[in-house]
């Protein structure tokens, strides 16, 4: 698939950058994203998807690298809800996505800044398996990704993968682009009828918004299953990961590693509490 010419980080020397996007409406998205402890925007990204843009201090003001942060990000959601996420990153050298789902590895592929493809085919081949597409359209135009073409910078690259993705239901916004800054990024997202902010909470104010949440609408699809014996197993679990994890990365200023600790923490209580208040029939 020809992709056309875009000047891409390297060339247009935007700031480092980075999206998330959640197969699932921006409700189910909000109480666990207060989790994440960095300002963000979230608005719909077509039928299915929501979009979270970071404000970016841990790689701004912290010196993170940007795509450690955005993949702690997404693992820290996946673990924590019944949907994907999708972090799309860039920098001055590179680009790229990380695809998190559940307590599976995540999966990923980067392109170095004038567009080479430096991950694995058998990696497009899994996130294409994950997310549902079809096994030979879509994961043919996925392979041209991988493929070299001097007309393609890392910036066309990720405008590629978000092309195949509109047939999953994901549509960015306007102003959404790859390569673009925090700022502008912040500035098209605020554009949108149904942008919100999801200021960064701590550990106690997140778990109360996702022990509200039990009452209403935004994570009640699986609680009646956190009653059965095998989900108290798995709270269990997530608690006795998530307390020393959050803890490792409040003490190497982590952001993302503090925030996938505080989700399993949070998930963990919130599914213990509801199966001890909620006792299976």
């Amino acid at each position: 698939m020809p992709t056309p010419h875009a000047q891409g980080p390297a060339h247009s020397g935007a700031a480092p950058g980075g999206l998330l996007l959640c197969r699932a409406a921006p409700r189910a998205v909000a109480p666990l994203a207060h989790l994440l402890r960095d300002p963000m925007l979230l608005t719909g990204a077509g039928d299915t998807w929501s979009v979270l843009v970071p404000e970016g201090r841990p790689w701004r003001d912290g010196g993170e690298p940007v795509e450690r942060v955005l993949t702690g990000w997404a693992t820290a959601l996946a673990v924590a809800a019944p949907w994907p996420v999708l972090a799309l990153w860039w920098d001055a050298d590179r680009a790229g996505y990380t695809l998190a789902a559940g307590f599976r590895r995540p999966v990923g592929y980067v392109w170095l800044a004038n567009g080479t493809a430096a991950g694995e085919d058998e990696a497009m081949r899994t996130f294409a398996a994950r997310l549902g597409l079809d096994p030979v359209l879509d994961v043919q135009e996925l392979d041209h990704l991988t493929r070299p073409d001097p007309n393609a910078d890392a910036r066309a690259r990720l405008r590629g993968l978000l092309a195949v993705l509109t047939r999953a239901g994901v549509g960015l916004p306007p102003g959404l682009d790859p390569g673009a800054g925090p700022g502008r990024l912040r500035e098209a997202a605020l554009r949108r009828p149904d942008a919100r902010q999801t200021d960064g909470h701590g550990l106690r104010e997140a778990l109360r918004t996702e022990l509200d949440a039990v009452e209403g609408v935004a994570l009640a699809p699986w609680l009646p299953w956190a009653a059965t014996p095998r989900a108290r197993a798995l709270a269990t679990a997530q608690l006795a990961v998530g307390l020393p994890l959050a803890v490792w990365g409040l003490r190497r200023r982590s952001p993302g590693r503090t925030a996938a600790g505080a989700l399993l923490v949070a998930h963990g209580a919130l599914s213990l509490t509801y199966g001890l208040t909620h006792p299976p029939d």
